[in-house]
């Protein structure tokens, strides 16, 4: 099995990050750490919910302009070859910020998530081993990598919308370009939930 293909069943079998007091705990623990860069990776990466191979390519020109955080970042996807704009909520713009502010200079041209090994971008493989090991750390109990932050990211948009929005799952959908509602439930774990939920109600 090749990297990419061992990559890829990873990013199928991984788990979103369901609790928010584990979401906090990792944050409190990468935001503790000397360098801010694997902090500002996992707080925009659950905020902004870009496969993982497009966070990684994001620049410092994608992100700032004339020393201020925009608004909205276009991309192009490397998957579909569509382009994707999306917006930097506050905790994306606060994380970037202060990673930026840690920096020996701007260089706009350089990765935003850049290897400590060279000027490249860090890479799917080293991110992916990141969350993985700093979940572990933590004792947070589930199989976790980079994708988790995508899944976490959709997890919590459908949660905390479904209940005043029914239609967040075909929003969803659209914006995880799935081919389905039921595509979009699998994916960010739902579909067991509700099963065992309907399993739990039953009391005969």
């Amino acid at each position: 099995m090749t990297a990419n293909n061992t990559l890829k069943v990873k990013a199928d079998e991984v788990e979103p990050i369901k609790s928010t007091k584990d979401i906090a705990k990792v944050k409190q623990y990468l935001l503790g750490k000397e360098n801010k860069r694997d902090y500002t990776l996992f707080t925009v990466g659950i905020n902004v919910g870009l496969r993982a191979g497009d966070l990684l390519r994001l620049k410092i020109k994608d992100v700032l302009i004339d020393d201020t955080i925009v608004d909205k970042v276009v991309i192009c996807e490397e998957k579909t070859d569509k382009k994707r704009e999306f917006d930097l909520n506050d905790s994306a713009k606060s994380a970037i910020r202060l990673y930026l502010d840690t920096l020996q200079g701007i260089d706009y041209e350089s990765y935003l998530f850049k290897s400590r090994k060279g000027s490249g971008a860090l890479t799917v493989e080293s991110a992916h081993k990141i969350i993985k090991t700093t979940l572990r750390e933590l004792n947070i109990k589930g199989n976790y990598g980079t994708h988790s932050l995508r899944k976490t990211f959709a997890y919590h948009i459908y949660v905390n919308n479904i209940k005043n929005n029914p239609t967040i799952i075909n929003t969803l959908q659209k914006m995880l370009n799935h081919s389905s509602a039921s595509v979009t439930l699998r994916y960010i774990g739902i579909t067991k939930e509700v099963i065992s939920d309907v399993y739990n109600s039953l009391n005969l």
